[in-house]
């Protein structure tokens, strides 16, 4: 437990390749919907609630009303120690069919489909009425059971199993890294419909304005940088494998999750079965204001190493932010086609919930000057 990055974790099955979380049930438009809680913007009630402190999500609604649901709350009567219902004014629609084919070089992909669907109302960044405080709430299922982990008709993607009597739910974790230290995430959500295929999240249009591309540290943003490759190198039993080619040209990410497909030995829930991304700030940083600049809404940064990088060899496997934008200032990664390399707009939501060998406690390399923030 000492390597959980919130207390609110029950466990972290290495094994499986799973996280298991509290399960809240909630009521979006008179039916049954079931959550998680990963985030709060304030210091007091993050550590009240055993989540991550994030307190840049309280500026998720600048500029954007739709990017924070404004939600209710129903008390049962006569309360003790139960949980009150939250309400929502939207919800996802777990009923599409996820689909991805890989194109010739893997990314692109050829075709995709996400597999859940957010309506106009839905984000998983939830405010109650006359609070300022923006909790991470995403909608991880919907309806009063049976639930589908095999085509996830009413679960989201990465769910491969419910326990209503304890109310937990498992979750598919990603495997990353940050401050060059191995690490493990859920992606739940994203406001690009490509990203929420890859990464087997919730396409929410509601989050296209979050604030904002390119934001990061600067003033007003809910953002933090998360970095990938296009073109890295690939191969099954290549060490320095990484990026969305190389997921993509292994098959791995066509496959559905299941509860029998996941794990040791099989074909998801393991680093072969994910992009390697890097996150930026992290949690655990003994650095305050690094730790503090977390935030789960992540400014996805895609990469694509120069031929010269390339031949000269320098397009290794990558575990830090820093290192990263080095390789850029000296013109050994661009953007996508040779494009100024920055943000996407893709926003993808991924809380850490936990490292696997040693804590991301301080960057190994000092930031670039020409990337600091203000």
């Amino acid at each position: 437990m000492d390597r959980f990055v919130f207390k609110r974790i029950r466990e972290i099955n290495l094994t499986r390749g799973t996280v298991r979380l509290p399960l809240y049930k909630g009521n979006a438009q008179g039916k049954t919907v079931w959550y998680i809680i990963t985030d709060a913007s304030d210091f007091g009630i993050a550590h009240d609630l055993n989540v991550n402190y994030a307190p840049k999500l309280a500026n998720m609604g600048i500029n954007c009303p739709r990017c924070v649901q404004d939600t209710t709350i129903t008390v049962p009567e006569n309360n003790k120690f139960d949980t009150a219902i939250v309400n929502f004014a939207g919800s996802p629609d777990f009923s599409p069919t996820r689909s991805i084919t890989a194109g010739p070089n893997g990314f692109p992909p050829q075709s995709y489909q996400p597999g859940a669907v957010g309506d106009e109302m839905y984000s998983p960044y939830i405010r109650f009425q006359n609070s300022s405080v923006v909790y991470n709430a995403p909608i991880v299922a919907s309806g009063d059971g049976p639930f589908d982990f095999y085509h996830h008709t009413n679960t989201g993607d990465r769910v491969v199993g419910i326990d209503l009597k304890n109310r937990t739910v498992d979750l598919l974790m990603v495997n990353g890294f940050d401050a060059g230290q191995r690490i493990l995430y859920i992606s739940t959500d994203s406001n690009n419909p490509l990203a929420a295929t890859i990464e087997r999240a919730t396409y929410v249009p509601a989050l296209v304005n979050a604030p904002y591309p390119g934001g990061d540290d600067f003033i007003a943003s809910a953002r933090e940088r998360i970095f990938t490759f296009s073109n890295g190198q690939i191969g099954r039993d290549n060490p320095q494998a990484q990026g969305l080619s190389n997921l993509l040209l292994s098959g791995n990410d066509e496959i559905e999750a299941t509860p029998e497909n996941i794990g040791v030995g099989k074909p998801l829930g393991n680093s072969q079965a994910d992009p390697l991304n890097i996150q930026g700030d992290f949690p655990s940083l003994d650095d305050p204001r690094h730790a503090n600049a977390y935030s789960p809404a992540w400014d996805l940064q895609i990469g694509e190493w120069t031929q010269e990088a390339i031949n000269k060899g320098l397009n290794i496997r990558q575990t830090d932010e820093n290192r990263i934008l080095q390789l850029v200032l000296a013109g050994y990664i661009t953007g996508p086609g040779g494009s100024t390399y920055g943000s996407s707009n893709i926003l993808i939501n991924c809380p850490p919930v936990g490292f696997l060998d040693q804590r991301p406690s301080s960057d190994p390399i000092s930031i670039p000057a020409d990337y600091g923030s203000d």
